[in-house]
């Protein structure tokens, strides 16, 4: 996997897009459908050849990531950008958890596998698919001490379908976290490279 800033990038915009669509869930029940299947999508790309290719190849599937990463990092005062800067930070320390327990990530591998069929016999959004991927998450990152709270509206959470969708895009962002470690990301260059990120995720949006 290549080590550039471009894919840091692309990698941390899958992240960006993930947490939007984590918040968009728990505050309004509902979120962009094509974002939803690029984030879990993701998740079956086992062996791409680029980073782009995690993202179904087209830069426009991560567009709405890219849109979000150039603005949260960029400014950080708004509730809501926090609200997202927040879950994508607790994300990274999870996945740095995640990749010293070689058995979770085995088990992990192993059930995203048997959730391919799912996948292809029902679509990337279905809710067979969803309850299966938050059986994942559930069963496996959320037994760590570091838990990610997911704020928002208790109603739209306690639905079963809504409370699925959000452990299933947070299991995809782990898988963006995967990618950004893999491409050298370091949380040190979410302060230090941050305009650089910022730049590049603008140059990409034109």
């Amino acid at each position: 996997m290549s080590r550039s800033l471009h894919d840091r990038t692309l990698a941390l915009a899958g992240l960006c897009q993930a947490a939007a669509l984590v918040q968009q869930i728990a505050h309004q029940g509902t979120c962009e459908e094509r974002s939803l299947e690029t984030c879990i999508r993701s998740l079956f790309a086992t062996n791409p050849a680029t980073t782009l290719d995690v993202y179904d190849g087209e830069l426009s599937d991560v567009h709405d990531g890219l849109k979000v990463l150039s603005t949260v990092l960029a400014q950080q005062s708004r509730a809501q950008d926090a609200e997202i800067l927040r879950y994508v930070l607790n994300l990274i320390h999870l996945e740095s958890k995640l990749k010293k327990n070689p058995e979770m990530l085995k088990v992990i591998g192993s059930r995203i596998e048997q959730a391919r069929h799912t996948a292809s016999h029902f679509g990337y959004s279905h809710s067979n698919l969803m309850a299966n991927l938050a059986s994942i998450y559930g069963d496996t990152l959320s037994t760590f001490r570091l838990r990610i709270q997911v704020t928002g509206n208790p109603q739209i959470l306690q639905r079963n379908e809504n409370a699925d969708k959000v452990r299933a895009l947070l299991l995809a962002g782990i898988r963006s976290a995967v990618l950004w470690r893999q491409s050298g990301g370091h949380r040190w260059q979410l302060i230090f490279a941050r305009k650089k990120v910022i730049t590049h995720a603008r140059a990409l949006l034109r």
